[in-house]
């Protein structure tokens, strides 16, 4: 354990007990599920290190570090399917706000400075976190991205009369087409996701035994569930895969098939699971999506559009930057005719 001014700092990784983190990321305001030990050992195959200052014994600040070596370069960088890490604090107190501005920027800067060596760090943190000037002054930069996110869901009456004219149509059109279950397995969810990006021409960007270990994981902590609809011919329409805790569900993966996109299926899923998991959460996060018609979709649910930051460095030459440049330009090329 090392010693700064103020904190202790201690390492944890997939070989400690992290009840104690768990714990933590159930009091901060940035903890999440994807901040929790059972996630991270489902998608870092424990490739990972929690960075945590501690006073009196007490974790007040982590930092999440999923950890990759690749050409000889150590990246810390977002694992597959996982929204949001960075960096986590201990609740503000009834203190002064210049008190605590203080401490939190102390803290801030204890973490940085401890952080490990590493050629490129790219993360995105939690929305909840909206002071990233000790990154700036440590030569990190930042993008603003989007979330969308239905922040109360004790009233679904009030929820689904937020839903866009649109939305709520789609739900009567496709409950007179579809039924909708909740028993379809990994396998078969992966497959069908597998088939409906294969229509459009594209591949899937996520390995079947890494959902495999996220599914399995989300079931055995009660904090995971597929929905699908199906028509009487036994075609899958869609299907959803949504994860959650006490603080929030997220809108983790969606398959529509394409020759089903106008039947209002997806819609249908959505609602039934917003439905489903408002007993044991407070919010609905559709992990937005920076991408025009995502958005556009998301937004008509009556979701909040919420900024979050998205934090890199890269120590690498410039020489190795233009290099790696060439070389994903060359392979996009060599993907588009084929040849890769």
């Amino acid at each position: 354990m090392k010693k700064s001014t103020t904190y202790d700092i201690e390492i944890l990784n997939h070989r400690d007990s992290l009840e104690e983190w768990d714990s933590f990321v159930d009091d901060s305001p940035q903890g999440c599920i994807f901040c929790r030990s059972w996630w991270l050992k489902a998608v870092c195959s424990n490739d990972f290190e929690i960075l945590t200052l501690r006073k009196a014994g007490r974790i007040f600040a982590g930092m999440l570090l999923p950890i990759s070596h690749k050409w000889g370069y150590t990246i810390i960088s977002m694992p597959p399917l996982t929204q949001t890490l960075g960096l986590l604090l201990v609740p503000s107190s009834s203190e002064k706000y210049e008190v605590k501005l203080s401490n939190k920027m102390d803290m801030m800067k204890n973490l940085i400075e401890a952080m490990p060596e590493f050629n490129h760090f790219s993360m995105n943190f939690h929305y909840s976190f909206t002071n990233w000037l000790p990154f700036y002054w440590a030569g990190y930069q930042q993008t603003t991205r989007y979330t969308y996110i239905i922040e109360n869901l004790t009233d679904l009456d009030k929820v689904f009369s937020n839903f866009a004219h649109s939305k709520r149509k789609n739900i009567k059109k496709a409950e007179q087409l579809v039924t909708v279950g909740s028993d379809l397995s990994a396998e078969d969810f992966y497959a069908h996701h597998v088939m409906t990006l294969s229509k459009q021409g594209e591949s899937i960007s996520y390995r079947y035994d890494l959902f495999k270990r996220i599914h399995d994981s989300a079931l055995e902590n009660s904090a995971g569930k597929i929905w699908y609809a199906i028509d009487g011919q036994e075609n899958i329409q869609a299907a959803i895969f949504v994860v959650f805790d006490t603080k929030s569900a997220y809108y983790l993966i969606s398959t529509i098939d394409p020759d089903y996109r106008n039947s209002g299926a997806a819609t249908l899923l959505v609602r039934d699971a917003i439905a489903y998991v408002s007993p044991y959460t407070k919010r609905f996060d559709f992990e937005g999506s920076m991408i025009r018609g995502v958005e556009h979709s998301f937004r008509k649910f009556g979701a909040v559009q919420t900024p979050y930051f998205s934090i890199t460095k890269d120590n690498r030459s410039l020489l190795v930057k233009a290099s790696l440049k060439l070389l994903g330009v060359t392979g996009n090329i060599l993907r588009r005719f084929g040849l890769r």
